[in-house]
């Protein structure tokens, strides 16, 4: 991180590690592959990812393709991260809204609290929010978050690019946490760099063709990392 930009790279299967590793991530994202909605991945897949590489890992908590979750699902949940954390992971991924697609704050908090000291990523949930602001002054306060996930848009960066990085450029807490994601373009970097922005997501973007049905490719990786290294801080 020459840069002090964070590169965090989402990864499927340990057959993603090398490539990830290799070109140079600070951070592995480890998500079940999906063709709808990234959820838990299964413990031994997790287990077999964790003991390949030896990069922070934050494994995604997530048992079904909703926004929501539920009060039996929630001890799951807690269970997963649980096993997850005792194999080695760094942190988790979640988010959740409620009924009225505002951020579920009592779930979050609660989750949190479940998992002390363990540091945690706000997934894309929030683009979905009926009010990003609302939303952005909700999760801010989450106890243990470190970074939101977002595209600014529940059709990600090609929609919301333009009012996430004004949202960043006038709120430092937002670009504290924003973790840009969903469609992230080399063109986008110095932007949300110069707002203040240190962390950046990527998935398809290193992945041959832009194929999840490929495996995360070195030199690809290697591409994003110089880019980062290379943008103006702000």
């Amino acid at each position: 991180m020459l840069s002090g930009l964070l590169l965090e790279v989402a990864v499927h299967h340990v057959q993603d590690v090398r490539g990830a590793q290799d070109g140079g991530a600070d951070r592995l994202a480890l998500v079940a592959p999906s063709e709808t909605a990234g959820l838990s991945p299964d413990v031994a897949a997790a287990s077999a990812v964790l003991r390949a590489t030896d990069l922070p890992v934050r494994v995604m908590l997530r048992l079904n393709d909703s926004t929501t979750t539920t009060g039996g699902e929630f001890t799951r949940l807690v269970g997963l991260a649980e096993e997850y954390l005792s194999l080695g992971a760094e942190g988790v991924v979640f988010g959740f809204l409620d009924a009225d697609l505002e951020i579920d704050v009592e779930t979050c908090e609660a989750l949190a609290r479940a998992l002390p000291a363990v540091p945690w990523t706000f997934h894309r949930a929030i683009d979905s929010a009926l009010d990003p602001r609302r939303a952005w002054r909700q999760v801010k306060h989450l106890p243990g978050l470190t970074a939101v996930r977002s595209g600014g848009s529940p059709q990600g960066l090609a929609h919301g690019y333009d009012d996430l990085l004004a949202l960043a450029t006038a709120d430092p807490d937002v670009a504290r946490l924003l973790m840009p994601a969903g469609g992230l373009l080399a063109e986008h970097v110095p932007w949300f760099a110069r707002a203040g922005v240190t962390q950046f997501h990527v998935g398809v973007q290193v992945r041959p063709g832009q194929s999840y049905k490929s495996y995360v490719d070195a030199g690809f990786v290697r591409s994003w990392r110089t880019l980062l290294d290379s943008a103006p801080a702000r």
